[in-house]
């Protein structure tokens, strides 16, 4: 009977808002990094090597750790979702609200924004046809460079902090970050607009026996007074990967 129901029953009620301090992206980024050997490790993994699938493959696994996790389970991961600056771009991976909306810095975030946006690449970067082996830094021959989008602000163009995930399938991190400091230097030594060496990254920790590394790097960008905090998350993903 409906007498029985309880008073409080409300319907259609968002949840309260979160209030989080400015730190707490690169906090949920370090969430992210310390998934990522647990993602890679799952034995219900399927084995993959295209980059689409090793990110969906990613996002279901931070859904669900996030959801699990008392501290993370405001969280939610969603892939191919669009730019705000530039709605026709996709990003590879975005962290927003779970529910409600969560609110850093005075900004209000919804379930329909992003707190930030993350792009993945694989190292190496896969050969074909537009394709450059720099290309998580820079594509002589699109738009496509990791860094060179955020640069660009053609990724994540209203935020001042994002990330970027490297999927290492050869080599080592400490191999890659030699590499990428390398084309950073040949950027700048051939005048290439924009860049100086401010852009190279620095270290911020590395295991190597873990196969994972956590990088960081502060970009100007054209057209933008702000610059963006980048926060680089590389795994080494090789071994029981296969072409899929």
């Amino acid at each position: 009977m409906l007498a029985d129901k309880p008073d409080n029953v409300q319907s259609g009620r968002l949840n309260a808002d979160v209030h989080l301090p400015s730190s707490s992206k690169l906090a949920a980024l370090d969430f992210i990094a310390t998934e990522l050997p647990r993602w890679r490790d799952r034995p219900d993994r399927p084995s993959a090597q295209a980059e689409t699938i090793l990110t969906e493959y990613l996002c279901g696994h931070l859904n669900e750790a996030a959801y699990l996790s008392s501290e993370w389970d405001h969280l939610q991961f969603q892939t191919e979702t669009g730019d705000e600056t530039f709605s026709g771009r996709k990003i590879d991976l975005a962290v927003k609200p779970r529910t409600g909306s969560i609110v850093i810095e005075g900004r209000l975030h919804t379930v329909f924004d992003a707190l930030f946006p993350i792009e993945c690449k694989r190292l190496p970067t896969p050969g074909g046809t537009g394709r450059d082996e720099g290309e998580y830094v820079f594509s002589r021959h699109t738009s496509t460079g990791g860094i060179q989008r955020f640069k660009a602000g053609l990724h994540g163009g209203s935020h001042d902090v994002a990330g970027m995930i490297g999927f290492v399938q050869e080599e080592s991190c400490d191999f890659w970050a030699a590499r990428v400091t390398q084309w950073i230097n040949e950027l700048v030594t051939s005048g290439q607009k924009g860049w100086s060496m401010d852009d190279l990254l620095s270290v911020v920790r590395n295991d190597n026996g873990s196969g994972t590394a956590v990088l960081s790097s502060s970009h100007v960008r054209e057209g933008i007074s702000s610059s963006i905090a980048l926060r680089h998350l590389w795994i080494r993903v090789s071994g029981r990967e296969n072409q899929k």
